[in-house]
């Protein structure tokens, strides 16, 4: 959980103007004359987009994962693509409907390592770039990750899990031979036990692994009941890897701790580096080998606390400090190891930057080089992206746009940023999108800016009057910004105008901005949507009485606490809630967090003030038609949050529906059908409920 700086958010609202977000969205594209038809929803199977860009170390190519979905089979698939840094020679290193991902050049540029399941479990896989051959370089039991060369060559790097050793807890006798009987009963006595997307968790901990980069026996360097994190960072000689673990007292119950550790790759030993209270992570070593820079922030339990840059000794002394307000992230030296560069969020938008190291000094301003990085949440407009850099300097990143899912762009040497491929043109060139605009405006509340976005519908005309549906954001630590959305797009391809904003809580506008809600969600956030919600009424196009509203997770919350609220919508879908914090606290995958960080006091310490945040608490007043839509699967908002809700508003006889998505986690969209059947019901809900449409038999319309 990443945290924010000390400016205040007026402060940052004044040097940051408004956006031109529309003139952002044609800026990859003239295609839109050449449009025929608005987006379909059949249309967000040949969606796809550039993930994971890496560029050689010659800066000749780049390599990246394509990912598309299958509409045969349901899933989300990629393959390794290479394209010329100069836009030429665009072709597929793999294909199928394998998992193909994590590509990684070898130092020289000689080889690529990247995972693919090729042959069933998922294994490291090495391709030599100049004959095109590809081969396993092992058979491992558990899923590898984070893979890292070493600077010569030789050696890989990879974090995995290892089961954690148990004893049986009761013998059952024998069964009868051929005696059909039930599952055998688990027993859970470790704190994380289920994981959301994943379902009950093998007791496990992630370590750290070797292996030769021509194959064979995977070494393990370190043990015991510790998880090892981040991607491993070599020392230019290859004696040593720098990680990221907690090895203190109680592992299980440390939240937001970790210190940096040197792992001896010969003998496996490992030296403590760092001891600060709080999160120290992503170590990456200079090329030189003098200096570590990393991440991390004192742990304040806050809600939201924002990551600071640290540059220290190779004994973990901090010799260089850069902070401003807002959370630095996927840091990586400059090729000359003057700069560490990174990324932060900011008004909505995800930029990379670089700052110069002076170390014993004070940082020396910062370098903006690249915005709009994302484009891999396709369902919402959710911040995303990667990048990489070559010995020359010019870096590979995926960007978006509100027209277009991500694609792969080169930052050259000497500064020019150039589009390397096109990935959605065949598709989105031929559909005629809503227009993005930005929204600024100021809360009721106490003067605070807001900013948000109103997608049109494609037709749109200024001079009518259209439905309208507040679209809200999870998190509720996230924001969203002028990022392609399928959800959207689609909402306003039915004819609906949607604003979609960042209330108070939203990251990128700094720590006093997020923590607004610190100990107090939801709340005043309330009132900020309902002014965005006004400000949009005011420029005409919107009828006042087709007002609907939807929110997924944290936008859940919400809505939930909107329609307990008021009654000025004539409808709302509550998407995975959260209804009640007393019983989300005890069954949420992530409990240990919740409760610490977000109220300050077990639930049976305060009982009072986890009802009174809680949406049943309001569920007296609710009018207005609610569904609730929830994957069954769900371990983060377990969907008995649903049927709380679900169950008193039919006691209430309030109008309400319940639509469970079979097998679905958290992530309802992960399968492009649900991220459709996600969209078809709320549009049918909104469509029954609307007070305006006309009925010509079985015929409705928003028109």
């Amino acid at each position: 959980m990443t945290t924010s700086l000390l400016l205040t958010a007026a402060l940052c609202a004044l040097a940051h103007p408004p956006q031109d977000v529309t003139a952002a969205a044609a800026r990859d594209t003239d295609s839109a004359t050449q449009a025929t038809r608005p987006l379909e929803l059949m249309d967000v199977f040949d969606l796809e987009y550039a993930d994971d860009p890496r560029i050689a170390p010659d800066g000749e190519h780049v390599v990246y994962v394509r990912t598309f979905f299958d509409v045969m089979k349901d899933r989300r698939r990629g393959n390794l693509w290479i394209v010329g840094t100069d836009g030429s020679g665009h072709r597929p290193l793999t294909s199928g409907t394998a998992y193909n991902g994590s590509p990684r050049w070898s130092p020289s540029g000689d080889r690529l390592v990247y995972l693919s399941s090729e042959e069933g479990s998922v294994q490291l896989w090495c391709r030599w770039m100049d004959t095109g051959e590809t081969a396993s370089l092992t058979r491992l039991t558990s899923s590898p990750g984070r893979l890292s060369w070493s600077p010569d060559g030789r050696w890989i790097a990879f974090l995995m899990g290892v089961p954690a050793e148990s004893e049986s807890f009761a013998s059952m006798p024998a069964k009868p031979k051929g005696a059909e009987w039930a599952e055998p009963a688990r027993v859970i006595d470790t704190v994380d036990y289920r994981s959301d997307g994943s379902g009950f968790v093998e007791p496990e901990h992630t370590q750290l692994f070797v292996v030769p980069a021509e194959g064979g026996t995977p070494r393990q360097l370190t043990h015991g009941a510790f998880d090892v994190n981040g991607t491993p960072s070599w020392t230019p000689d290859g004696a040593s890897i720098l990680v990221s673990s907690y090895r203190g007292d109680e592992p299980e119950y440390a939240t937001n701790q970790s210190d940096l550790y040197e792992v001896i790759v010969a003998t496996g030993e490992m030296k403590r580096l760092t001891d600060a209270p709080g999160p120290e992570s992503s170590p990456v070593v200079s090329p030189d080998g003098r200096w570590i820079a990393f991440t991390g922030f004192e742990d304040r339990l806050l809600g939201y606390q924002q990551n600071e840059l640290f540059v220290a000794d190779r004994d973990g002394t901090v010799r260089f400090r850069h902070s401003f307000d807002r959370s630095i992230d996927s840091i990586e030296w400059s090729p000359d190891g003057a700069h560490v560069l990174y990324t932060f969020d900011d008004f909505g938008v995800t930029k990379l930057a670089r700052t110069k190291v002076v170390i014993g000094g004070a940082p020396i301003g910062q370098d903006v080089l690249i915005e709009d990085l994302g484009g891999t949440s396709l369902g919402r407009p959710y911040p995303s992206g990667s990048y990489t850099q070559a010995r020359d300097g010019s870096i590979a990143v995926n960007r978006t746009s509100p027209a277009r899912p991500a694609d792969v762009f080169v930052r050259r040497a000497d500064g020019e940023l150039v589009q390397v491929t096109q990935l959605n043109e065949d598709l989105l060139g031929n559909r005629d999108l809503g227009a993005v605009e930005e929204i600024r405006f100021e809360s009721s509340h106490d003067g605070l800016e807001l900013q948000g976005w109103i997608v049109t519908p494609p037709d749109f005309d200024p001079e009518q009057q259209y439905p309208l549906i507040l679209e809200i954001h999870g998190g509720p630590f996230l924001n969203y910004g002028p990022r392609f959305t399928a959800e959207c797009q689609l909402f306003a391809a039915a004819g609906y105008v949607v604003l979609y904003m960042n209330p108070r809580g939203s990251t990128s506008y700094g720590a006093d901005f997020g923590n607004e809600i610190h100990h107090a969600y939801p709340g005043h956030d309330y009132d900020d949507l309902m002014d965005g919600v006004d400000a949009v009424i005011e420029r005409g196009y919107v009828d006042p009485e087709r007002l609907f509203v939807t929110g997924g997770s944290g936008g859940g919350v919400l809505t939930a606490w909107i329609v307990g609220t008021t009654d000025r919508f004539a409808a709302a879908v509550v998407a995975k809630p959260v209804i009640n914090w007393y019983s989300f606290v005890l069954t949420a995958d992530a409990y240990l967090y919740f409760a610490k960080y977000w109220f300050g006091a077990m639930p049976w310490e305060a009982p009072g003030t986890y009802l009174a945040r809680s949406p049943i608490s309001r569920v007296g007043n609710v009018t207005t038609p609610t569904m609730l839509l929830t994957g069954e699967d769900d371990l983060r908002t377990p969907i008995s949050e649903t049927e709380q809700f679900y169950q008193a508003l039919k006691l209430r006889k309030i109008d309400t529906a319940m639509v469970r998505i079979p097998g679905a986690s958290h992530g309802i969209t992960a399968r492009p059908s649900n991220l459709i059947a996600k969209v078809v019901h709320i549009l049918e809900w909104f469509e029954r409920h609307d007070p305006g449409r006309e009925t010509d038999g079985d015929a409705t319309s928003n028109e």
